[in-house]
This record gives C-alpha cells, sequence and structure tokens, in this order.
C-alpha cells in the first residue's frame, strides 16, 4: 500500500493556540489558499481511494484536492479526526497544569495511539495494493505514523509536530514493513 497522508489547512484557532480536538472549526483564508496549493501539488497522484477526517478543515482540504480526482471515492469518516481533548477543547494551549489523565473525557496519546492501530489494520486488509490518501490533523496524523514506525506512544513526542498541509508519505508491506518517502513536506507552500 502506498499511503499519503496530509493535515488540514491552517485555522484561526491553529494562529491563536487555541486547542481544537472535535470543535468543527473552519479553515481560514490562509488555511485556504493552503489546501489550494496542496492541491496543485496533489493533482497529478493516482489515488485509489481517499479517506478525510468529518471535520470541516478536514474536509475542506480534502474537497479542494478532490477537484482534481472526480472520479475517485472519498469517505469522510470519524476514525481520522483529531484527538478528543475534552475540558481542553477551546481554551488555550498549555493553559492546563493537569496530566492528560486527570483531564475529563480527553482521549490520550495511548488511546488514539489504538485508535489509529485499528483503523489501519483495516485498511491495510481492504487496500493492501491500493495508493490511498488520507487528510487527518497535527496530533491524529502523528499517531498514524508512530503505528507505522511503530513508535510507542510514550515517544510520540520524538516525532516532529505536522505543518499544516504537510504531506508524508510510506509504502507498507503485509507484513507492516514501512517506507517513509517523505514527511512534513511543506515545499508546495514555498
Amino acid at each position: 500500500m502506498r499511503l499519503i497522508l496530509t493535515r488540514h489547512g491552517e485555522t484561526d484557532d491553529n494562529v491563536y493556540n487555541i486547542i481544537q480536538g472535535h470543535r468543527d472549526t473552519k479553515l481560514n483564508k490562509i488555511g485556504e489558499k493552503q489546501a489550494y496549493l496542496l492541491s496543485e501539488r496533489l493533482k497529478n497522484e493516482n489515488f485509489d481511494v481517499v479517506y478525510s477526517s468529518d471535520l470541516s478543515r478536514a474536509a475542506h482540504t480534502a474537497k479542494e484536492i478532490m477537484k482534481y480526482h472526480r472520479n475517485i471515492p472519498i469517505y469522510f469518516i470519524k476514525e481520522l479526526r483529531e484527538r478528543y481533548l475534552g475540558t481542553l477543547e477551546g481554551t488555550k494551549r498549555f493553559e492546563s497544569k493537569f496530566p492528560e489523565e486527570q483531564i475529563p473525557g480527553l482521549e490520550t496519546w495511548e488511546k488514539s495511539e489504538i485508535r489509529a492501530k485499528n483503523f489501519l489494520d483495516e485498511i491495510l486488509i481492504k487496500h493492501m495494493n491500493d495508493k490511498l490518501l488520507f487528510v487527518s490533523h497535527g496530533g491524529f496524523g502523528r499517531s498514524l505514523i508512530s503505528v507505522i514506525k511503530k513508535i510507542n506512544y510514550l515517544d510520540i513526542n520524538s516525532l516532529s509536530y505536522l505543518k499544516n498541509t504537510s504531506v508524508s508519505i510510506y509504502e507498507i508491506d503485509k507484513n507492516r514493513n514501512y517506507n517513509e518517502l517523505l514527511f512534513n513536506c511543506i515545499k508546495h507552500l514555498e
């Protein structure tokens, strides 16, 4: 399987360091431009299937990409949503002084990685010989990559934070061996 993973374009919450999680925020003007530039970058890719988070910021980014891929199936799904961050959603990043385990309703990195693993297991069965695009989020994208690279959730911070509309590309075989062809690339924005 060949997987291209991207993150949604910029939102105002990204700019002001507001924690989004499942909040259904929209792309700002810069984010819309980033999504357009990403679509230009990916217009000649021959995807078999596209999966996108159903949250507006990712769905908008995916729809922009799909302007060049009108005959390709796209699925807007909850499995690719950002981590649910409970009572932190809508607050400024770094305001909370509590460990994750003490925040009501929060999806921990461990739970996020389990969700990513379950989703990838299902995708590998369905699409082993396909070329896929995932449009997701910064945190959950890191969980997906940690599963691909077999990085324990306790070491999630060893992965760089994914930039808006960054592109990461992986080849994954049936034994879950992987080849990282690209990571966190934003050359289309330069």
